[in-house]
């Protein structure tokens, strides 16, 4: 998969190179470009906004910036042909091969060819759809994604519109709360989506017992040591059978669920995979104490 991120804060993206992603990297599995969105700027002061047209407060994002910009990352050309992919924070200790699949630090700078479907251009946004793990989960499959972060007031709306013609493009909101800009919601977005694709962590399946993998919140974890200031890890845990650990993991989630997203619960019963065993035990978890 192949990122770029337009934005007018390149530094923000540092995050990108750490951890997981930074590990993808170095496999060749991920290839993230940072673009600074003056490049495409043509005045002395570098200005990438004006003020709005019917007034009001704040500024907008022009156009006549933006559009050139998307115009080259979805080409690869001018300036980010020109941009350095960014590197691991810690390259020495992954050598991507052929055998991982990788196409190594050597192949970064070009999306491969072997999809010929436009990119997905991402815009986080307040007014956007709500980002949810099944968008996760689609994204994950995208050969390039593309992420232009607005700032102020926004992007001028006709940029998005334009660049039907070159992406495929989507608004996405990471919750009902406003941020300075978008970049916090790409590292949020990034995260989800990377450590989805394939060969990114080191177990496979660990993502498939996550919170809402199932429509669930995820139970509760514990480790090492068996007590500790006073509390006992669930003896069902030490049981070693494992029809009721996972019975009592699955009650976990449930209860868990119901107390802190009750509405993911009543989607669960409206799509049918509610079993009966669930609505059981969500009823006694429901009843007040005697």
């Amino acid at each position: 998969m192949r990122i770029d991120v337009v934005t007018i804060f390149p530094e923000y993206l540092e995050p990108l190179r750490h951890a997981l992603l930074g590990k993808a990297i170095e496999k060749g599995i991920l290839q993230v470009g940072v673009h600074n969105l003056r490049a495409w700027t043509h005045d002395v002061h570098q200005a990438v906004d004006d003020s709005p047209y019917g007034g009001g407060p704040g500024m907008v994002m022009k156009p006549g910036v933006w559009g050139p910009a998307l115009d080259d990352v979805a080409a690869h050309t001018g300036p980010a042909a020109d941009a350095v992919d960014l590197t691991s924070s810690t390259p020495h200790r992954i050598t991507p091969t052929k055998a991982d699949g990788g196409m190594g630090q050597g192949d970064a700078g070009g999306v491969e060819k072997k999809d010929k479907k436009k990119p997905l251009l991402v815009v986080p946004t307040p007014a956007g759809k709500p980002f949810t793990q099944d968008m996760a989960e689609r994204w994950s499959a995208e050969d390039h994604l593309v992420f232009a972060c607005g700032r102020y007031e926004g992007i001028d709306q006709r940029v998005f519109e334009d660049a039907q013609e070159r992406y495929r493009v989507e608004e996405v909101s990471i919750g009902d709360y406003v941020l300075i800009g978008g970049e916090v919601a790409v590292l949020v977005m990034a995260e989800a989506v990377v450590r989805l694709i394939p060969g990114v962590l080191g177990n496979q399946a660990s993502h498939q017992e996550d919170s809402f993998q199932d429509g669930l919140l995820e139970g509760p974890s514990y480790t090492k040591p068996r007590s500790w200031r006073g509390l006992d890890v669930p003896e069902v845990l030490f049981s070693g059978n494992h029809g009721k650990v996972a019975q009592w993991r699955r009650e976990q989630s449930l209860e868990r669920t119901l107390r802190n997203r009750p509405d993911l619960i009543e989607e669960l019963e409206r799509r049918g995979d509610m079993s009966e065993a669930d609505r059981t035990y969500l009823q006694s978890a429901s009843e007040p104490d005697a």
